[in-house]
């Protein structure tokens, strides 16, 4: 019986998934409760053959109780919280949805754009309370627009952004300079991108590499009536220098879908801004995302049971390691 744990709320929930893993005939244990830094996954994993990975950590440690497991996969794109050099060094192919996910948090960024430009959240608030305060917006038609990451999730909020009429302008390491060119996509450094948007969107990976990319310095190069976008993960962003910025009116807003502990300390004073949206790490949760994520993992697992190597996994080595044909 091949047993498959998940710390991904979502796995199996939606659209053909369930139907699809009730055929296998698989045991899936779902470790979700968010009363526990582990979901509950710790009591299962001596048992567990493939971990479907949310956001709680895959260390050493995991992998050290789970003398059966044979690969982890992430129900979503970022890995920034599995340690795949741990992976590889015990031969555990660590394996993503890459694309499943691109549509859902792009349409959820430019969600956040117009909640900002016409205050939607305060607007719906005033209203079911009683108020009638009409405040005056902006249009997002014509105003520029910086993506930080121009991979699946940025090149889709291109596409979307170009549709209604902004300007884009985009970093990246190793940008894709054929669809920059084809759509219209400027390619600029990341001080350059700030001091231009209208709206910066990030589109980062997380981890020590990115941690407070997005600093007081670098606010103070964005436009006072800009507003920042991060549906990437938490710590790509200085909360601090955040609400100090908007404080003083530096920055006109924010849009947060990504936090370094998750449900965040609402103590903190960001949590009082009025120009903030906040939305609790949601970004690839529609029905039709959370389907293809799915499905991908499950293909993936169907490939490694059958003695096959996944297209989508990222340590390839591990099948040099354990003597399997190049």
């Amino acid at each position: 019986m091949t047993v498959v744990a998940t710390t991904s709320p979502g796995f199996g929930r939606y659209g053909a998934v369930p139907d699809k893993l009730a055929q296998k005939g698989w045991t899936v244990l779902r470790c979700v409760d968010m009363t526990k830094p582990d979901g509950g996954l710790l009591e299962h994993l001596a048992d567990v053959d493939f971990l479907v990975a949310g956001l709680v950590k895959v260390t050493e440690e995991t992998l050290a109780a789970a003398p059966k497991l044979k690969a982890v996969l992430k129900h979503g794109v970022g890995v920034d919280s599995i340690d795949v050099a741990a992976c590889t060094a015990r031969g555990l192919p660590v394996l993503n949805t890459p694309g499943a996910n691109a549509a859902a948090v792009a349409e959820l960024a430019v969600g956040m754009m117009f909640s900002l430009a016409r205050n939607i959240p305060a607007g719906h608030q005033g209203v079911v309370t009683g108020g009638w305060k009409r405040v005056v917006g902006s249009e997002i038609d014509g105003k520029t627009l910086g993506i930080v990451g121009l991979g699946a999730i940025g090149r889709s909020l291109a596409l979307k952004a170009v549709g209604l009429g902004m300007k884009v302008v985009a970093s990246d390491l190793y940008p894709d300079r054929g669809f920059a060119e084809t759509n219209g996509v400027d390619i600029v450094e990341l001080d350059e991108l700030l001091r231009r948007s209208d709206y910066v969107s990030l589109h980062v990976f997380g981890g020590a590499d990115n941690a407070a990319l997005i600093n007081a310095e670098r606010l103070a190069l964005m436009k006072p009536t800009a507003c920042l976008l991060n549906l990437a993960r938490g710590e790509v962003v200085d909360l601090d220098a955040l609400d100090a910025a908007l404080t003083a009116k530096k920055l006109a807003g924010a849009g947060i879908d990504a936090y370094v502990v998750e449900p965040p300390d609402v103590s903190h004073p960001i949590f009082r801004q009025p120009r903030v949206v906040f939305t609790p790490h949601t970004g690839a949760d529609t029905v039709e995302s959370v389907e293809r994520v799915g499905l991908m993992n499950i293909e993936d697992i169907e490939t490694l049971l059958a003695g096959g190597r996944p297209t989508r996994v990222l340590n390839p080595q591990v099948f040099q390691q354990a003597g399997a044909p190049a």
